[in-house]
């Protein structure tokens, strides 16, 4: 059985790749793991994690996963405009997955803060996904 959470990942990935508002802001810059030579701005993958969620006769998941917009321009502008690119590209977006089936996806939070650098700031987006498994 395909894991639910990286098929959604991989579905994160291609959706994020296909949308202009985004790709226009990080270009092809995301990433699970962060190349040391990355150019900013950018988007990684934090943590995530999965708690059954089963019902009569379904077998299904709710995953949570984080993305986290990085970026070194001054303030906090274009962070919060990558974050919101993010969330209207994702947020309620109807992913067809390759064996498990993905019952929704929606956005939760952002949270904004500068990191202990003083020179990156840093968005951390949470999504919740309900994803059945045959």
């Amino acid at each position: 059985m395909t894991s639910p959470t990286f098929e959604l990942q991989v579905a994160i990935v291609s959706r994020l790749a296909a949308v202009p508002a985004v790709t226009d802001l990080i270009g092809a810059g995301v990433y699970d793991q962060v190349p040391d030579d990355a150019a900013f701005p950018y988007l990684s993958f934090g943590p995530s994690d999965e708690a059954s969620d089963d019902a009569d006769c379904i077998t299904a998941q709710e995953i949570t996963m984080q993305l986290d917009v990085w970026s070194r321009a001054p303030g906090f502008p274009e962070c919060r405009k990558i974050a919101n690119a993010v969330r209207d590209a994702l947020h309620d977006h109807d992913f067809e997955l390759p064996t498990n089936a993905a019952v929704s996806f929606r956005h939760r939070v952002t949270r904004y803060f500068r990191d202990p650098d003083g020179l990156t700031s840093h968005g951390a987006m949470t999504f919740e996904a309900i994803v059945e498994q045959p």
